[in-house]
């Protein structure tokens, strides 16, 4: 619940505030493909089966705190969203210095934790040096490339259209992981395929 609701909510608030916020326009086509990449990401985490286990008593609780945790991840995701595309847009900032100066800041995060069990940081590193270049290297070149898509076209466009990664995960966890629902799954790929098109085009 939490995961969907966060990535529906993201790029739909990012949208609005990049109006709002950078002046951005956007015709009917656009806002269109706007609520069909949130329409499909709805479908390809569940779709119906979420709200289904509203009716359940001892589920209703949980559904609400999923709901308000992912909206409230989808507040935080459209904030910095913003302020990046700001950052890029307006003040013309690199935005590889953007990414770098972002990941910069985590460390400070993450210390406290490295400190209390300084001996599982090089126990982790040699099981798995291999993905975390993986991740170390595809991470950081994801979000550049989402930062220059920003400077070069309205963010209001950007921000629905990189939840094509939904797409793919979602298309990978079911042939990976054995999830059920492959058509709603297709449904959903096609709405955001739909979705990400009206914005090309609006």
């Amino acid at each position: 619940m939490v995961y969907p609701v966060a990535r529906g909510t993201g790029p739909l608030l990012s949208a609005a505030l990049s109006l709002l916020v950078l002046g951005e326009h956007m015709g009917l086509g656009g806002a269109l493909g706007v609520l069909a990449v949130c329409g499909g990401i709805w479908l390809i985490a569940g779709g119906p089966a979420l709200w289904r286990c509203a009716n359940d008593p001892a589920q209703r609780v949980r559904v609400r705190a999923g709901l308000l945790w992912g909206a409230l991840t989808g507040v935080l995701i459209a904030s910095y969203t913003v302020v990046d595309g700001y950052a890029v847009k307006v003040l013309l900032v690199s935005p590889i210095l953007v990414d770098y100066f972002g990941n910069l800041v985590r460390i400070p995060f993450m210390l406290p934790k490295c400190w209390r069990d300084r001996a599982a940081g090089p126990a982790a590193w040699r099981a798995q040096w291999r993905h975390a270049l993986v991740v170390a290297t595809l991470g950081p070149l994801a979000y550049v490339l989402v930062l220059y898509a920003a400077r070069l076209a309205p963010l209001s466009h950007v921000a629905p259209a990189r939840e094509v990664s939904m797409l793919f995960a979602a298309l990978l966890g079911g042939r990976l992981l054995g999830e059920g629902d492959r058509g709603l799954r297709l449904l959903g790929a096609a709405g955001m395929a739909v979705g990400v098109a009206l914005l090309a085009l609006g």
